[in-house]
């Protein structure tokens, strides 16, 4: 009786998160130009739902296991949509101007963090969103360094309030410039954060620059691979660090530490279904259908993360995150069409 009651207990947290990420689908399905994508429109759902009520005890197990649980899966799903070989028919030059992106992102973003004396995990979920694909990216990190749900909300706020200048700037610069079709595509591929905000501004330019820009999207998603990796062994170092204070302080007490707790696990089945893909052995149908329940996972995740927030939470933080935000997605611009000016493709 009680594993029944255990396994019922995520239930109504569960379902809550899910009732809120429909809504968010159906509101983003009635915008006559998609520029905001259900992800953030159920982030903010539930925000603004935990500022009028906060989640009671009967919905806390629920919504853990949606922001933790259901999060990992969306990410391991999200492999399924991805190729592998698109990096081959993109081309070394985006891969070029990523590597610059990248730098500047995590590079530069970690001194701009220690200047505006942002936490690290913050700092880097920030600049993980801003460097390879918005909320994709901060969600499958955050798991990997522990990140508090406010620190999620806003990484993705930040990321979220550029992207949106963006849209419109980036069509309306990139004329002025006069830029070819590939060579906006991949500055709006390599700069813009997020993948619809990528689609709205790409194909606001043309048709071409919108299918060059969006193929530059998905070659940045699989940065996240290498990137939770990398997060992995600077946390696990970090942890590692602390079991050795806990043990130089109380000879006691004995520190738990193990690498194979904190490794992200999940990372391998999000490599492992993106390798699959790109052999052709997932039918398209399927395919696509796995990115859609990642998609809607994603956004259920999103709402029970905005449920646990608030907003007076976030007031604590400042103005500091979003001015994070605003230099690195800045930096980013400035960077991706200096590296392409360069090579000469602008």
């Amino acid at each position: 009786m009680n594993t029944v009651k255990k396994l019922a207990e995520p239930i109504p947290g569960f379902a809550l998160a899910l009732a809120i990420a429909l809504l968010a689908k159906i509101i983003e399905g009635l915008l006559p130009i998609h520029l905001i994508g259900a992800s953030v429109i159920a982030l903010f759902i539930g925000m603004i739902i935990n500022h009028f009520r906060k989640p009671g005890a009967m919905l806390t197990s629920g919504l853990k296991f949606t922001s933790k649980k259901v999060l990992k899966l969306a990410i391991i799903l999200l492999g399924a949509s991805l190729n592998i070989s698109i990096i081959l028919e993109v081309g070394k030059m985006s891969l070029c101007v990523m590597v610059f992106t990248l730098f500047t992102c995590f590079g530069i973003g970690h001194f701009v963090g220690k200047a505006l004396k942002i936490n690290w995990k913050l700092s880097n979920l920030i600049s993980a969103g801003t460097g390879i694909c918005g909320g994709s990216a901060i969600a499958a990190i955050a798991p990997v360094i522990d990140a508090e749900d406010t620190d999620i909300a806003y990484s993705m706020s930040a990321t979220f309030i550029f992207d949106m200048a963006m849209i419109v700037l980036f069509p309306i610069i990139g004329r002025a410039m006069r830029l070819s079709d590939m060579a906006y595509g991949l500055w709006a591929g390599t700069a813009v954060n997020d993948t619809s905000s990528v689609v709205a501004a790409g194909y606001a330019f043309s048709e071409a620059a919108g299918d060059f820009a969006t193929m530059v999207k998905l070659t940045r998603t699989l940065s996240i691979i290498p990137t939770v990796i990398i997060f992995a062994l600077i946390s696990a170092h970090i942890k590692k660090k602390e079991a050795a204070a806990v043990l130089e302080t109380n000879s006691d007490i004995k520190p738990h530490f193990s690498i194979t707790k904190i490794f992200p696990w999940f990372i391998l089945g999000f490599i492992a279904l993106a390798a699959i893909n790109s052999f052709g052995v997932i039918p398209g149908t399927v395919s696509s259908g796995m990115k859609e329940v990642s998609k809607f996972l994603m956004v259920a995740a999103l709402a029970a993360i905005g449920l646990n927030t608030s907003f007076k939470d976030m007031k604590k933080s400042g103005i500091a995150p979003m001015l994070h935000g605003f230099i690195i997605s800045a930096l980013v611009v400035i960077v991706a069409i200096a590296v392409e000016y360069f090579m000469g493709i602008v």
